[in-house]
């Protein structure tokens, strides 16, 4: 097996830059800015994350303290921020450069943080998703990175277990997923409000809090977690479903020309995906999406405007997706791997074998 350290000597390096992420940042053209991170488990056993160049090569490797999860770039991309797995107690913010941790930022007392954040498009504020668990509220936590990282305002969402949140391209509307799901964390990772869930995809005004539109799923067990937001405002949810196995239900939400619907796939391909989606990314050159199912080792890539499915290579314990620049996507594995799917060819091309267990989602 390839480590990762051997995968950096080798040219095999080479594969990997061509399949870094669509899009560029202020000062793209300086290499040492890290160009995608994630959290994982690193090959000493530690938690940490770890950034990627615009040459696949690997700049810097950070042990925390904690599993981490999802996390956010500055808009100039001079520092990233990677929030630790829920219940996380604070989130770590990191030189995009050199990876040196350069601050810790706690919740507040009586809360805790769901492991996404995004900025605002001037990099001022960072918007995170917070549960406030003895009563259960699930917020938006409004910080100020002017001040330090200070917080300057709390948006209740009027329901529970808010996760990741994406920024709509009008640069005013925050994009929500409201898993629905209440959680304490004197009670581990315990379901306590399964019978009375209500997630929804929520539109927020990101400058008052004010809610402009929330999406109910078609079972109050569907649980939104995951989402990603094309160019054009589209949106894509994955759902996990919390109710009886024996039901097949929708595992994908729509919302686009403003309209929420579902995608529905096959019921053969419906039940290999064991009610549960991770990451969740569309592209915006070509219209399609992808969605890792971990738990039923599948990628499912389809049609973002007729729903219909082209590919769902195999691909172990995927994790993480992004895409790649002329098409298809980059999918990580928590055993490892580095894969390549595209929409017209039916087999996960392996692109490295690390030595980094990663999470669910690629920071880019």
């Amino acid at each position: 097996m390839l480590s990762r350290r051997n995968l950096l000597k080798s040219g095999s390096v080479a594969l990997l830059s061509s399949l870094l992420p669509l899009g560029g940042w202020a000062g793209e053209d300086d290499s040492r800015l890290a160009r995608a991170v994630s959290a994982a488990r690193l090959a000493s056993g530690e938690n940490g994350a770890s950034g990627i160049d615009d040459q696949g090569n690997r700049l810097w490797q950070l042990p925390l303290p904690e599993r981490c999860h999802g996390g956010c770039f500055t808009p100039a991309r001079e520092q990233v921020l990677v929030f630790e797995r829920r219940p996380g107690w604070r989130f770590h913010v990191i030189d995009s450069v050199s990876g040196a941790l350069q601050r810790s930022v706690d919740a507040e007392p009586g809360e805790h943080f769901y492991g996404h954040g995004v900025f605002s498009p001037d990099g001022r504020y960072l918007y995170a998703t917070v549960n406030r668990y003895d009563e259960a509220a699930g917020l938006i936590a409004v910080y100020d990175r002017g001040q330090d990282y200070q917080r300057v305002a709390t948006y209740p969402l009027n329901g529970s277990g808010p996760h990741e949140l994406r920024l709509h391209p009008d640069g005013d509307t925050l994009v929500i997923a409201l898993g629905g799901i209440e959680t304490h964390p004197d009670y581990d990772r315990i379901k306590l409000n399964l019978d009375t869930m209500a997630p929804a995809l929520v539109l927020m005004n990101r400058h008052d809090g004010r809610i402009r539109a929330r999406f109910r799923p078609s079972h109050h067990q569907l649980s939104l977690r995951h989402l990603d937001v094309t160019p054009a405002g589209e949106i894509y949810a994955g759902y996990q479903f919390q109710g009886p196995a024996h039901q097949i239900p929708p595992l994908v939400a729509r919302y686009r020309k403003g309209e929420f619907s579902e995608i529905r796939f096959g019921e053969d391909l419906l039940t290999q995906l064991d009610h549960y989606i991770a990451s969740v990314a569309a592209h915006p050159e070509d219209g399609t999406v992808a969605v890792t199912a971990p738990r039923g080792g599948l990628v499912v890539i389809f049609d973002g405007v007729s729903g219909t499915v082209r590919q769902t290579p195999a691909i172990t314990d995927c994790a993480g997706a992004f895409p790649l620049a002329g098409g298809g996507f980059l999918i990580s594995s928590g055993q490892g791997g580095l894969y390549r799917v595209k929409p017209d060819q039916p087999d996960a091309d392996a692109v490295a074998s690390t030595d980094l267990w990663w999470d669910n989602h690629f920071i880019v």
